[in-house]
């Protein structure tokens, strides 16, 4: 093909991953927190459980290397979640607050070896038939996909603390795409063992858990248009950064299907 018609191409919507931008509003005045919760809850649009990734997963055509590459590269991600958390805490004055929100480390990290969500993530590498020892030294994480993990751990550290827990609120959105791996992967994956829906199991019980505590701290502490202004922005930098992950590791593996 000549690179005119390279460039006159039509394109096929699924090589189009760019997400909607979220509908962040133009204020006039605060929102009271039952309205600031429906505008946040309204970006669910732009999570990206929307991405051509996740659609092909749960339309059963991913292939085993797909799988493997995509379940690899998250456990980056899944590593970076109680860092993140910590450097919340790091910045939060407030004991309430902090006494609640380490429970999401424990959720990760466990209380001992071998328990906790990056376990039950481990555990899910293994299940898709990625061995424990390529799963735990990271030897597969691209390196784009590390960088934009660690940007989370990043905004975290260096914004104001109720800005990170803004960014939290992806969590609004999460109980969907578990529930949606849950109902498709047996159906359309029976090699996939039961075992591997642990983790998705679990975070049925703790996000909705973890949303109700972020959604307070945000209508509690955001009661401006500027600080609610913030927060739709923190939420939108979280959006972008899990479309960017998921976008990396879609075309890291496009040819393996």
């Amino acid at each position: 093909m000549t690179t005119a018609a390279l460039d006159t191409a039509p394109l096929h919507a699924s090589e189009l991953a760019t997400p909607p931008r979220p509908p962040i509003p133009v204020l006039d005045r605060p929102l009271a927190p039952a309205e600031l919760e429906a505008a946040l809850r309204a970006f669910h649009g732009s999570y990206y459980m929307q991405h051509p990734f996740h659609q092909l997963m749960y339309e059963g055509k991913l292939s085993r290397r797909q799988f493997q590459g995509w379940v690899a590269n998250r456990l980056a991600y899944q590593r970076v979640v109680p860092r993140k958390d910590a450097a919340i805490l790091s910045n939060c004055p407030d004991p309430v607050v902090r006494r609640e929100w380490i429970q999401r480390i424990i959720d990760h990290d466990g209380t001992e070896p071998g328990t906790g969500g990056i376990e039950l993530w481990i555990r899910l590498g293994v299940a898709l038939g990625v061995p424990r020892e390529e799963m735990e030294d990271e030897r597969h994480v691209l390196p784009a996909v590390r960088l934009i993990c660690e940007s989370y751990v990043t905004f975290c550290r260096t914004r104001p603390w109720v800005e990170a827990c803004a960014s939290s609120l992806t969590e609004l959105f999460a109980p969907k795409i578990h529930q949606q791996r849950l109902d498709s992967w047996p159906r359309f994956y029976p090699w996939i063992p039961p075992e591997a829906l642990d983790y998705f199991k679990s975070r049925l019980v703790q996000a909705p858990r973890d949303v109700r505590h972020g959604l307070s701290i945000v209508q509690a502490h955001c009661s401006t248009v500027e600080s609610q202004r913030r927060a739709f922005e923190a939420l939108q930098f979280k959006l972008d950064m899990l479309w960017a992950m998921i976008d990396t590791i879609h075309n890291a593996y496009r040819d393996d299907a």
